[in-house]
Formats: C-alpha cells, sequence, structure tokens
C-alpha cells in the first residue's frame, strides 16, 4: 500500500477554537481569575514547566524534532496540532517574551501597542535543539517578571482576541494556563507515532 505523503489538511493560523470550546474557554478563564491569585499562577507555571521537562527526560534530538500529528487538546488551535515538542517550546519562548512586554507595560500603566494575534507567534518549523535553552531562559524571564510585579489588579487592560480586555492579573493568569495545554500537546506528540509527511 503506497502512504500518503501529502500534509494534513488544517485550519489556518489564527483561525482560533470552535465555538462552544471558545465559549467554556472564555468562562474557566474567567473563573481562574476570580478565585486564582499571583501565587497559585506561579505554582501552576512552575508545575507546568517540571512537567514538560520530565516528559522530555532522556529523548534524543530526532524524536523532539519529529513532527507529530495528535488529536487537538482543548485550547489548541488545529493549526498547532502537526507539531514537534521542539517547536511547541519554540512557541512557548515567543509566547513568554510576549506576556514579559504586556505585563510590563500594563504594570507601569501603559496599553500596550499593537494587538496581540494568536497568528502572530507560530514557531520556526526548522526550530532546533538549542531551543530547550533558550525556553527555559524565557520561563525564568517571565517569573522574575511577574515576581517584580506588586499590583496585579491593574487600570490598565489590553485585549486578547479570544478573552478580550485584561489587566496584568488576567494575563498571568491565561499564562500558566497556556502553559499546560502545551504541556498536554508535548506529552501527545511524544506517545504519537509517525506519521508520512
Amino acid at each position: 500500500m503506497i502512504e500518503d505523503a501529502r500534509p494534513p489538511k488544517l485550519a489556518p493560523p489564527g483561525a482560533g477554537l470552535p465555538a462552544p470550546e471558545h465559549l467554556a474557554a472564555r468562562f474557566l478563564l474567567g473563573i481562574r481569575r476570580l478565585t486564582g491569585s499571583p501565587a497559585s499562577y506561579t505554582a501552576r507555571f512552575l508545575d507546568e514547566r517540571e512537567r514538560i521537562r520530565t516528559a522530555m527526560s532522556g529523548r534524543d534530538a530526532a524524536e523532539l524534532s519529529e513532527r507529530r500529528l495528535i488529536a487537538r487538546p482543548r485550547g489548541l488551535e488545529d493549526s498547532s496540532r502537526d507539531w514537534s515538542v521542539l517547536m511547541t517550546l519554540d512557541h512557548l519562548r515567543i509566547v513568554h517574551h510576549a506576556f514579559i512586554g504586556v505585563l510590563e507595560s500594563l504594570a507601569a500603566g501603559r496599553v500596550p501597542e499593537g494587538e496581540a494575534s494568536t497568528a502572530a507567534v507560530k514557531p520556526d518549523p526548522a526550530t532546533v535543539i538549542s531551543v530547550i535553552g533558550t525556553y527555559e531562559e524565557s520561563c525564568d524571564a517571565l517569573l522574575a517578571t511577574t515576581g517584580r510585579i506588586r499590583n496585579f489588579k491593574t487600570a490598565a487592560r489590553f485585549p486578547h482576541p479570544w478573552f478580550g480586555p485584561m489587566d496584568a492579573h488576567g494575563w498571568f493568569a491565561l499564562a500558566s494556563g497556556h502553559m499546560g495545554i502545551h504541556r498536554i500537546q508535548i506529552e501527545r506528540i511524544l506517545a504519537a507515532g509517525r506519521h508520512p509527511r
């Protein structure tokens, strides 16, 4: 039998989530913002970071760089379910630096310039193993930034394309949950078999 080597057909970057899932995600983030605290967001971020490290432990560069098609975890755009582990880390690195810029601006009473875009933070398909180090540095930098902020309930707000205008508290809640979505993605990539490219 001849294998189909065509790439899978996925929704375009920035297409968002299915409508019912989008509504559920907004509701769940709203609950997390009401009930959570900077300390709980930090704890979750650290836990997800450690779980990502554990999942990757003992895996070689070839496996980590192999793109694998997975079932889409809730909260993940369809266009992102055909990544490698290294691509996922590159995405996290990019997003962490975006979070840092938003949090620093809001904490200083400024609304960041431009607009947030899920399509603008997709990874480089040619990402190499050195991204592990830059991803770890981005985690440290994000935590250093949140550690310096004294008041997350900022008057300034910046809109996320899925969740609307949020203060620094909301953006920090999102950052910790975002790590969890991509930790699940990484676990599924590592559990998946090869697929034709």
